[in-house]
């Protein structure tokens, strides 16, 4: 039995047992994580495929450890211009190990409660007239001063 999850944007295929490294979580060392976001199943010879995912299916991991990954070297050169700039980069993933794939279908009490609800049923309300109170506003009216400057001119000798 595998299936195929959606976790921190990557999809991963897991089964039950198995360590995978994702990107850091951000629960602690030890605690239990539940993903809901199961995009398929296999289960034996039954499939089961989403749209986009399978409704109440989940798959529960814990969280082993919290490490980085292997340095990349990042190297950028434009030739004949001297341009050249190395980089490093550390990802920081965390070790999870897949605990149990639950494929849950919909429950009876589940089912009760959503034929319980009525779909129709709409009410129209009157909708009210709101009066607003309209406060003066002390509004300060900036003085604007025209500038008469009288322009001089002066005729150039010739």
């Amino acid at each position: 039995m595998y299936a195929i999850v959606e976790i921190a944007g990557q999809q991963f295929k897991v089964e039950k047992d198995q360590q995978i490294f994702v990107h850091r979580l951000d629960s602690k060392e030890g605690e239990k994580v539940i993903f809901d976001n199961v995009l398929l199943i296999d289960n034996d010879e039954k499939v089961m495929v989403g749209a986009p995912n399978v409704s109440g299916a989940r798959v529960t991991a814990k969280v082993l450890e919290h490490l980085k990954g292997d340095k990349v070297i990042v190297f950028k050169k434009k030739r004949r211009k001297g341009y050249r700039v190395k980089n490093g980069h550390r990802q920081y993933l965390s070790k999870i190990e897949i605990q149990k794939i639950d494929e849950k279908t919909t429950t009876k009490k589940a089912v009760e409660k959503k034929a319980a609800k009525p779909k129709a049923a709409v009410k129209k309300t009157t909708a009210k007239k709101v009066t607003k109170k309209t406060a003066a506003k002390k509004t300060t009216a900036k003085k604007t001063t025209k500038k008469t400057a009288a322009k001089k001119t002066t005729k150039k000798a010739e």
